[in-house]
């Protein structure tokens, strides 16, 4: 965690990636899951993997510790140790001991994702699942080599990797939850009274289900909640399900506030386990910037989008409260036009990690345009899918204008055609690298602001 002043940089670990890359790389099974996964669904198999078993030894040990893997603790079978690279986006690797095979072989790989059983139905598989249903950590034997196992994974906020059986009851409570947080209230004429009230539903969910469950179930309901009114995300989520694999691949997810109300998201996210990361500043051309959050058991990346001045750059916005401000900027316009992200508005948007370049032409075969990158380096890409048009309610435009905060032929052209609400992103990793692009955000920014914006590339 930075703290008010500092700057964090991500580092690089090509290393590390090649060791990686290098554990998959010529096994026949291994090479025909990642073809049916850029084939079908544009994604890459590192983007799936969830951890990898290697047989203990000295020289693995040694090996990873200088790639800067370092132990993590968390359930696991006897005999097992657990390394993860707390710097880069990476699987975790388990060092096994007890096993016949040479020290820093691949003994088990496994890949994650939404639901076991429709990755068993989409693949004609009829193994067994372990661990109760919707429970914390589930898994099942996909495919049984000479020398690997792979292990199909599902995970509900739980870090371990044991699979988990839970009391009689529990799969209600977790339905129950997730159907409260998936209908509650989200239209409000006061936003501050909304949010104020899914604060307490959020404090309420982590009581009865424990902070990480709640926030597994909530995430999984905003996710379809944006869905619903983003037909590139419709799109790509058919691509993966037909491989049964849901949104396993998610990179994070990205709620716009007003600044009178970004205590309170910051808040709600707290409660459901959220840890403040790097803060981002687009730079004061863009007026914006954003703390990122993230869920360690839940692996859930949050981008927190508000409208920033300069002077509030380096400020902690995790416990300061923002003023408002006479003039909108691109993130506060958006709030008002459609509202908060937590409540009616949703998802500005989801980033999914894919193959990048191809998933860029295989969505366009089915309509789906991308806009034009604003990040394009060997270890990060990323690009919004044209923005998904929602109409917006008369009154307020009304009020933008009476304002100030829109002119009359901004009012005109928003009523006619909408603003841009929401996006799928599509991005696409490399090295191990974990942060974001600060340099050319404001581009985009600047593209998707919906008084210059006119369907822009």
């Amino acid at each position: 965690m930075t703290q008010p002043g500092e700057t964090f940089q991500w580092l690089r670990h090509p290393e590390a990636e090649e060791f990686v890359k290098a554990l998959t790389t010529g096994l026949p099974t291994f090479a025909r899951l990642a073809d049916g996964l850029l084939s079908h669904t544009s994604t890459r198999l590192v983007d799936w993997l969830d951890h990898v078993v290697l047989a203990d030894g000295d020289r693995p040990r040694r090996e990873l510790a200088n790639l800067g893997f370092e132990p993590h603790a968390v359930p696991v079978q006897a005999g097992d140790k657990v390394l993860h690279h707390p710097g880069a986006v990476f699987p975790r690797l388990i060092l096994r001991a007890g096993t016949p095979a040479e020290p820093g072989t691949m003994l088990v790989a496994a890949i994650q994702v939404e639901d076991i059983a429709a990755f068993l139905s989409a693949q004609r598989l009829s193994n067994p699942i372990e661990g109760s249903p919707l429970g914390p950590f589930r898994r099942a034997l996909a495919w049984q080599t000479d020398s690997v196992n792979v292990w199909v994974v599902e995970r509900r906020g739980h870090a371990g990797l044991i699979p988990v059986r839970m009391p009689a009851d529990y799969a209600e409570r977790y339905l129950t939850a997730y159907e409260r947080w998936a209908s509650r209230p989200r239209d409000w004429h006061e936003p501050r009274e909304g949010m104020a009230a899914t604060l307490r539903l959020a404090q309420g969910l982590a009581g009865e289900l424990g902070a990480d469950m709640a926030a597994w179930a909530a995430f999984a309901a905003e996710r379809a909640y944006w869905q619903r009114r983003n037909w590139a995300g419709q799109v790509q989520r058919a691509r993966q399900e037909r491989l049964g694999l849901g949104w396993a691949n998610h990179d994070h997810h990205t709620f716009r506030s007003s600044r009178e109300c970004f205590p309170q998201l910051v808040q709600i996210l707290t409660a459901l386990g959220f840890q403040p990361r790097e803060r981002f500043y687009a730079g004061s051309e863009a007026g914006w910037g954003a703390q990122v959050l993230y869920q360690p058991a839940c692996g859930l990346t949050v981008f927190a989008d508000v409208d920033l001045a300069p002077d509030e750059a380096q400020a902690d916005l995790t416990h300061r409260l923002l003023e408002p401000r006479p003039e909108l900027g691109t993130v506060g316009l958006w709030c008002a036009l459609h509202g908060e992200s937590m409540l009616s508005a949703g998802l500005h948007h989801l980033a999914a990690r894919c193959a990048f370049a191809k998933a860029t032409a295989d969505l366009a075969q089915r309509g789906v345009e991308m806009m034009r990158p604003f990040s394009e380096f060997p270890f990060l890409q990323q690009a919004f899918t044209r923005g998904e048009r929602w109409a917006v309610p008369g009154d307020r435009l009304v009020a933008l204008r009476a304002a100030g905060q829109i002119d009359l032929a901004q009012h005109q052209r928003l009523a006619d055609e909408g603003a841009v609400g929401s996006h799928l992103e599509n991005i696409q990793r490399g090295e191990g690298f974990r942060g974001f692009n600060q340099q050319t955000v404001s581009d985009i920014i600047r593209r998707t602001d919906p008084r210059s914006e006119h369907r822009a590339a």
